[in-house]
């Protein structure tokens, strides 16, 4: 169960960094925030942050096996990257329609899924 809500929340905490990181470059979208200086997009961009480690922190603790959790620090590290690439796609054909989904990035993730499985091989 603890695999369970490790994977959930650092499901959601990459949302939320997908968005601190990526989301400002759809701002020009709405009028209101044309006027803003890059520092106010940082600050809106570092709240949305904050709540990444909201999610993030608790992810690592539950997941942790030092802390009774079944993972590895580095298989944590491994499955957050993987779980940061998923999130990162999906909200780019979702939310930037001129990017596109070549051979080479689909050959990428396989390479990935497989960093996945071999950190994971006993």
């Amino acid at each position: 169960m603890k695999a369970f809500y490790s994977i959930l929340l650092l499901i959601l905490s990459n949302v939320f960094m997908t968005f601190a990181w990526y989301g400002h470059l759809k701002f020009k979208e709405f009028k209101w925030f044309d006027s803003l200086p890059l520092f106010g997009i940082i600050l809106i961009s570092w709240g949305i942050a904050l709540l990444e480690y909201c999610f993030q922190v608790p992810a690592n603790k539950i997941g942790f096996k030092g802390n009774g959790g079944p993972f590895s620090l580095i298989e944590l590290k491994v499955l957050q990257e993987v779980i940061t690439l998923i999130i990162f796609m999906a909200f780019t054909l979702i939310f930037f329609k001129t990017e596109t989904f070549r051979w080479n990035h689909l050959i990428g993730f396989v390479f990935l899924v497989l960093a996945v499985y071999f950190v994971f091989k006993k």
